[in-house]
């Protein structure tokens, strides 16, 4: 800036005075660097053969009706689209994402894999300390690229228009409560085109049926 207005202006400030003429209207803004994300490998999106070999992972936001903002992290099991789990709370940082994976393996395992996009909560050093300890992959998507993960993003879909753009919700309970009632209806009953038209439980079941004979 001093430059140009020496060049072009033909003023006769000194820098100094430039640069607290630029302070005073408040133009000096910190320009915060992005961050450099290492170089993503394309990983084909498949339907594994078990459960618990590939879990998709994703964040929806909304707001209620006091305009106070959430976020729901979803988490589905590629098998047979099952859905793990939806958390509900205004902030779902790092390690919360990290406490929601423990609960979920304390009763059904550690997943081979979980595939995510890029966001700060998935890159974090925490998360991927924790994947390393229970020898977890995290295969990231890469950036820009939402149907790399589009098992999960399909999901979102749904639970948006039936649940969160369905509701007008007054409280984090109340979010908590349709959802989970939704989720349960989701797994059980609702039926799946790429299932063949039957639920995630249903096809589960069937699956184990099969590898029984």
């Amino acid at each position: 800036m001093y430059a140009y207005l020496k060049n072009q202006q033909e003023m006769n400030w000194n820098h100094k005075r430039v640069y607290r003429v630029y302070c005073e209207m408040k133009l000096n803004l910190r320009v915060k660097p992005k961050k450099r994300l290492p170089k993503r490998k394309v990983t084909p999106l498949y339907q594994p053969d078990t459960a618990n070999t590939s879990w998709s992972l994703d964040f929806t936001s909304d707001s209620l009706a006091s305009g106070r903002t959430f976020r729901t992290l979803n988490i589905l099991d590629d098998f047979n689209r099952e859905i793990l789990w939806i958390e509900v709370d205004t902030s779902l940082p790092a390690q919360r994402v990290i406490r929601t994976l423990e609960m979920i393996a304390s009763w059904r395992g550690y997943p081979k894999q979980i595939r995510l996009d890029n966001g700060p909560e998935f890159i974090s050093h925490k998360l991927a300390q924790w994947a390393e300890k229970y020898g977890v992959k995290l295969a990231f998507i890469q950036p820009g690229k939402p149907t790399q993960n589009a098992y999960i993003e399909r999901f979102n879909r749904t639970f948006r228009e039936d649940v969160l753009d369905a509701y007008l919700f007054s409280s984090l309970q109340e979010v908590r409560d349709i959802t989970e009632e939704w989720m349960e209806a989701y797994n059980a009953i609702r039926p799946h085109e790429a299932l063949g038209n039957i639920s995630p439980y249903q096809f589960a079941c069937q699956h184990a049926k099969v590898s029984t004979l």
